[in-house]
């Protein structure tokens, strides 16, 4: 520890994370029971943003808590791929260094990836280490790695011949810039001001029309049917008549389905299997044909005849134009639009019919749903769990084929004769097919794909390795909401079909964390916040703080860089009350006897209540309730009570011991059950404590075991009591505008204060307490039956009845909400007998400050 004033970050931290890292205190080091996380591997492309700032802070917390509770710990790290975004990175590198990325072929393209990935890849890793994170960085995963690799095949293999993986026509997320399916975590939702385009479809037989809105008027060159419900009375009759397709004149059938809803509009709407997820769903159950009217690259097909061509904002000009020539346009109307928009194009999404590899999820969803059911699985907080079999009861096949060069190539081999053989090689395929293999399936797997099998890959799976067997099921999964259905579900279901158990006990959702105005973060709009900034100013400690102190159920969380100052503020509270103390052990004999006072008592009680409160904290994951704990103890009962009042007994020889113990104790204990959450200011001020048989570092310390009887109500009431005594004196001495710290005279009581009177006296700042009334003009406040007078030389007399009417009037209220509650019958015969006791004596104080305060105002009223 420095000589300095304030707590400085710089340097401290990336000399205890080396420290800690030499030491090997990062790996497994033995215990009495496993605890592991496997990491949500962050992509390849990412940096450290504030969502991983809060998920990261959280796995290292739960594992520093952990390793002290004596546990084997494992925080397994690792990276994703990250099909999708890196492709589009390099690609845009490549484009910027004059190279087209489409003159290179599949194997030129990927080794000039690989180069990226060695360059840049890894940047979010280090970046993990600046917060803290104590992460067993030898066993880092890459789900890429050629072992990983080999699993992700296996796994599709089996599916694949066990009938679980099938080829199929259905409608997807469509990146007409990628040319690829998206995954819906891939896109972002906009409302877009746009239009709504009223159609009129005629009968075939000139017996009349329906009336059509839609969004996107270029699909109609795709319809294959309206549909209205069988219910809708103002269609019986119709169903079965043919339409004639504006533009085209090609017919199309009227269709009664379940789909329509009566009550919107005409309660027609016309059906386009291939651009249309719901309308692939009707027809589906009619048998319609699914024509295409969009090429991959986003315009018209051949079906679009003299469209065929045109963009989709051209083909939809044009169309309206000539459906407003006809007289097919009935009107236009200003509508709001939701839209998908693919995060790393920017193009707007298009449902889209593609023959895509899929996944039967329904045959593997039961399992999943009874391990949450039945609470093998528990998610944190318990409303996700709902959310989560809501998804699971009505799942869908699952699209696994990207159209994309870098990821997992799908492992099909077709022969002459058309078969798909599933091999790990073109060899294999040609043994099991028994013929030759002409060429293999471009596709590659989605990225949610190989992440879905991280909790037991990384471990070692397929092989039965040690760390599996030690390690798997692991102990939680730290997650964020949005990706509960694509991955969580997801590792789930894999993990019980092939190792047959659950991949975690605990699901927690951590919050979002927003900027100071509740904005999505986001660094194109400029909303973002760089925790690699707020690390460098202000330090990694507080950064974590400030998320932690944010986090329990609570699901959207607000980052200002006034709640990290705070933060800042309390490692500097930290470090300088530390110092005092330290400096305060010279001296120090651990072995002394030791005399406890009633202030010592209540502050080693209120220290086991603290240890109580963060140990409960950290295992039911509502981590903030710890951290206002934690700093309540040590900023207000350790700094401004204990340390205060007993800075005359520590320069008593006669007096210190006792003291220096109850410090020491208070000291070392808040340490440790604040090094979770604050690794780097803990580990520094741990380093100068003078104690016997310290560990190298506190990192390695266990958690403190808490002596029975440290636990004393009667000493912590009795110091509350004297606390509020002290504070309605301030509060007295403000009103009378005499300002803090400045000492007076003479404090007049009436009433017994006990043991507390040197600390009332002191900490009031009084030079002496002094039984009685000053007979000069005084002001008076009244707690637990007690009198305290201030004597003044003059005194506002208006002011003074004002502030005694507010007590009084606060006063009557609570005695007549107590009296109302002891007069409650449900309240005295249910509550236990020393909870009523107590509020029949707090009952009888009140009624004894109302008798006084209404003396008082009298007394006022006369002069």
């Amino acid at each position: 520890m420095t000589d300095q004033k304030g707590y400085s970050p710089q340097g401290v931290e990336s000399k205890w994370y080396e420290s800690w890292r030499k030491a090997g205190l990062f790996k497994p080091n033995g215990g009495t029971k496993n605890y592991c996380i496997t990491i949500p591997p962050p992509n390849i492309t990412g940096s450290l943003h504030m969502g991983h700032a809060l998920c990261y802070s959280v796995q290292d917390l739960l594992g520093r808590y952990h390793r002290m509770l004596g546990e084997q710990v494992l925080i397994l790290p690792g990276q994703d791929h990250a099909g999708i975004a890196t492709q589009s990175v390099v690609a845009k590198n490549l484009k910027r260094s004059g190279v087209n990325p489409h003159s290179l072929s599949r194997e030129e393209f990927i080794a000039k990836v690989w180069e990226w990935r060695e360059e840049s890849g890894n940047q979010i890793l280090k970046q993990s280490e600046a917060l803290g994170s104590a992460f067993d960085w030898s066993r880092t995963r890459f789900t890429l790695d050629p072992e990983y690799a080999d699993a992700v095949l296996k796994v599709f293999i089996e599916w694949f011949d066990k009938g679980l993986i099938y080829k199929g026509l259905r409608v997807v997320n469509w990146d007409s810039a990628l040319q690829t399916s998206v995954s819906d975590i891939e896109t972002e939702r906009e409302e877009i001001n746009g239009k709504l385009y009223h159609i009129r479809y005629p009968f075939s037989d000139g017996s009349g029309s329906i009336t059509i809105a839609t969004t996107r008027p270029e699909t109609m060159l795709a319809d294959v049917a309206v549909a209205v419900h069988p219910d809708d009375k103002r269609y019986h009759g119709l169903v079965g008549k043919m339409i004639k397709l504006p533009l085209s004149g090609r017919e199309i059938p009227l269709i009664a389905d379940e789909y329509p809803d009566p009550e919107f509009g005409t309660g027609a709407v016309k059906i386009t299997p291939a651009h249309d997820a719901n309308d692939f769903e009707v027809g589906q159950r009619h048998n319609l044909p699914i024509p295409i009217m969009l090429t991959p690259d986003g315009k018209v097909s051949e079906i679009g005849g003299k469209y065929a061509g045109l963009t989709r904002q051209d083909a939809r000009k044009a169309i309206i134009a000539d459906l407003e020539s006809e007289g097919s346009l009935l009107k236009i109307e200003d509508h709001k639009i939701a839209v998908q928009i693919s995060q790393r194009s920017g193009e707007v999404i298009e449902p889209l019919a593609s023959e895509q590899w899929f996944v039967d999820q329904k045959s593997l969803a039961a399992d999943a749903i009874r391990v949450v059911e039945s609470g093998e699985i528990t998610f944190h907080p318990p409303r996700y769990k709902d959310v989560y079999l809501e998804w699971m009861n009505n799942i869908r096949d699952w699209c696994i084929s990207r159209q994309l060069m870098w990821g997992h190539r799908i492992p099909i081999y077709y022969t002459d004769s058309g078969r798909a053989i599933a091999a790990m090689s073109q060899k294999e395929a040609e043994v099991k097919a028994g013929e030759p293999i002409v060429k293999q399936e471009e596709d590659v797997l989605d990225t949610w794909f190989s992440s879905g099998l991280w909790p037991f890959v990384t471990l070692g799976w397929p092989e039965e390795t040690e760390d599996l067997k030690q390690f798997f099921p692991t102990s939680v999964l730290i997650t964020a909401r949005d990706i509960i259905f694509l991955w969580v579900s997801r590792m789930i279901m894999m993990s019980l079909y092939f190792k047959q158990v659950i991949p975690f006990k605990d699901v927690y959702i951590h919050a979002t964390v927003l900027n100071e105005k509740g904005q999505r973060m986001s660094k194109s709009l400029g909303t973002g916040v760089d925790p690699m900034d707020v690390i460098d100013s202000k330090g990694a400690d507080a950064l974590r703080f400030t998320l932690l102190s944010q986090s329990g159920y609570n699901q959207d969380i607000r980052y200002s860089d006034r709640k990290t100052e705070d933060a800042r503020n309390f490692c500097n509270k930290i470090f300088n009350a530390s110092k005092f103390i330290v400096m305060n052990l010279d001296g120090f004999d651990q072995k002394a006897e030791v005399q406890l006072t009633v202030l010592d008592k209540w502050l080693l009680s209120r220290l086991a209540r603290c240890e109580q409160t963060v140990r409960r904290a950290y295992e039911s994951y509502d981590i903030q309730s710890g951290m206002h704990a934690l700093y309540q103890f040590f900023w207000s009962e350790l700094c401004d009570w204990y340390i205060e009042q007993s800075k005359v007994r520590l320069q008593d020889p006669d007096q210190r011991q006792t003291p220096q113990w109850v410090l020491s104790q208070a000291l070392s204990t808040f340490l440790k059950i604040l090094h979770p959450a604050m690794p780097f200011i803990t580990e520094e001020v741990y380093a100068t404590l003078p104690t016997e048989n310290k560990r190298p570092h506190l990192m390695e310390e266990p958690w403190p075991k808490i002596p029975s009887d440290w636990l004393d109500q009667d000493s912590e009431s009795l110091v509350e009591n004297w606390i509020d005594m002290t504070r309605s004196v301030r509060a007295l001495r403000a009103d009378a505008g005499y300002g803090p710290i400045k000492q007076l005279p003479k404090l007049y009581v009436q009433g017994n204060l006990g043991a507390g009177e040197d600390l009332i006296r002191a900490q009031s700042w009084f030079a002496a307490i002094e039984q009685g009334t000053p007979r000069e003009t005084h002001v008076t406040t009244t707690v637990y039956g007690v009198d305290f007078h201030i004597p003044l030389d003059g005194v506002d007399v208006e002011k003074e009845l004002a502030r005694t009417e507010r007590e009084l009037e606060k006063s009557i209220a609570e005695l007549e909400k107590l009296e109302a509650r002891l007069s409650n019958p449900s309240f005295t015969e249910r509550a236990k007998p020393e909870i009523v006791e107590r509020e029949r004596e707090t009952a009888t104080n009140l009624r004894l400050t109302v008798e006084k305060l209404e003396q008082r105002r009298a007394l006022l009223t006369k002069k």
